[in-house]
């Protein structure tokens, strides 16, 4: 049977599951996201304006970039969480899931009635996750808590960027993005305990947490060396050539080949087999002692060529590289990128987006376009299907 044969829905991984998310901006709604995609049926509870990540940035309609990104195939429902008719509403749509995603600042949920204690209570199968900025509890757990906030506290700023600027952070929203990807995994492990068990639990994910956890490997550079790690732009304090930068005459390349073979053959595949002769540059430790001269050879030779042509020099000669793409340079099935990875992302009143799925694949699952949902779209299909559960919510 061809792949395509088995690329069905019914193969989904988690089919049948059911998953409630009480989330807005990035780090829980990509959750749930990967988590419908996944196949589960991902009910995303908004307020009457709808997910403030709607409108991050964006007036022209309901679908905003950051709403765009992580909210496609759920189904909305609007539910007013300031009023009881629609806490209560929320509790019993709650009690029907396997999962409840949230990242409420840490004491709304309590306020709300739909805190873990209350609904794993209620349902002792119910896997919670959760999101906070730095914790569900301490001196710093009630701090609004992004994602910028994360990478300054963390000490991920102060190792990004050049060493003579400014603390930069990265380019894009990477903790909550990790954030996701750590909630995730939590919540799948859960399910997987629960599988064996019957019991639910508890998975807690703070972004101070991953972001510290991220900069594993830079924590153990420092506890070994006890030196306080700095901004070195794109090389490596320790190695080199190492994530350099060199200039083409159409564009940059950003090369790593800083093992005595390696560079070597660098320095072939470039024409200047004596720039890895010369004793300033032969080893490693030299080379760090005249970094500033050995680029400053390297890179009056990668611009000679153009981006193509180094790159096909450098791929022969086995060095690792990567060419310094643009995202509009970025295409489906180049550099390594799967064919199938952009799917078209519905939305009522305009084209579909074509973006990045879930980058994992499944031998007879693989990626499928999806739809954005509209502001309470589906709350009258879900609170009849809840009418129907009332009598028997899973747990009782």
């Amino acid at each position: 049977m061809s792949h395509d044969k088995q690329n069905t829905r019914e193969n989904a991984p988690l089919k049948g599951l059911r998953v409630v998310e009480f989330g807005q901006y990035i780090a829980v709604p990509a959750s749930g996201q990967t988590m419908a995609e996944l196949g589960a049926d991902v009910i995303k509870v908004e307020p009457p304006d709808g997910d403030a990540g709607r409108y991050a940035g964006w007036n022209r309609d309901h679908y905003g970039p950051i709403f765009s990104a992580c909210n496609r195939s759920k189904r909305s429902v609007v539910l007013d969480l300031r009023n009881p008719d629609g806490r209560k509403d929320a509790f019993a749509l709650a009690c029907t899931a396997d999962v409840v995603l949230q990242n409420y600042r840490p004491g709304v949920m309590e306020k709300l009635g739909l805190h873990a204690a209350a609904l794993t209570g209620k349902v002792p199968r119910l896997v919670y996750g959760q999101v906070s900025g730095f914790g569900q509890s301490g001196p710093a757990s009630d701090r609004a808590g992004f994602d910028i906030a994360a990478q300054a506290e963390s000490g991920m700023m102060s190792i990004n960027g050049d060493g003579d600027r400014d603390p930069t952070r990265v380019g894009f929203t990477v903790v909550d993005v990790m954030a996701a990807s750590a909630l995730t995994s939590g919540v799948l492990a859960a399910l997987l305990r629960r599988s064996v068990s019957g019991q639910g639990g508890i998975v807690d994910v703070s972004l101070v947490d991953v972001a510290v956890s991220a900069l594993s490997s830079t924590w153990a550079d420092y506890r070994l060396t006890g030196v306080v790690p700095v901004r070195s732009g794109n090389g490596q304090t320790n190695a080199t050539p190492a994530a350099e930068v060199m200039p083409t005459v159409d564009g940059n390349v950003v090369i790593s080949a800083y093992t005595k073979e390696h560079f070597a053959r660098l320095c072939t595949a470039l024409d200047r087999p004596e720039i890895a002769a010369d004793p300033r540059f032969c080893e490693n430790a030299a080379r760090l002692n005249n970094r500033e001269a050995m680029l400053v050879d390297l890179r009056r030779a990668t611009r000679r060529f153009s981006t193509a042509d180094l790159c096909e020099r450098l791929a022969r000669a086995g060095v690792v590289f990567g060419m310094v793409r643009t995202m509009a340079e970025v295409r489906p099935g180049q550099a390594g990128a799967s064919a199938d990875l952009f799917v078209k992302v519905h939305a009522a009143g305009r084209e579909p987006l074509l973006l990045p799925g879930y980058p994992a694949t499944f031998h007879d699952y693989g990626r499928h376009e999806g739809r954005l949902p509209d502001i309470g779209e589906h709350t009258a299909e879900v609170l009849a299907e809840l009418s129907l559960k009332k009598t028997g919510w899973r747990g009782e």
